[in-house]
């Protein structure tokens, strides 16, 4: 079995990783939604990650 350490570093970690998607995909929508006022972008937007 895992060492609890081990598990515990291995959530935190998925945790921030996502967290950190998910700020980049608000931010990114964000930036477009002004930039782009086109609905053919919108679409395609949802599909895209800002790394």
């Amino acid at each position: 079995m895992m060492p609890i350490n081990w598990l515990f570093f291995f959530i935190f970690f998925i945790c921030v990783f996502i967290v950190f998607m998910i700020m980049n995909y608000y931010i990114f929508n964000y930036n477009n939604k002004i930039n782009n006022n086109n609905n053919n972008n919108k679409i395609k937007n949802i599909l895209l990650w800002k790394w």
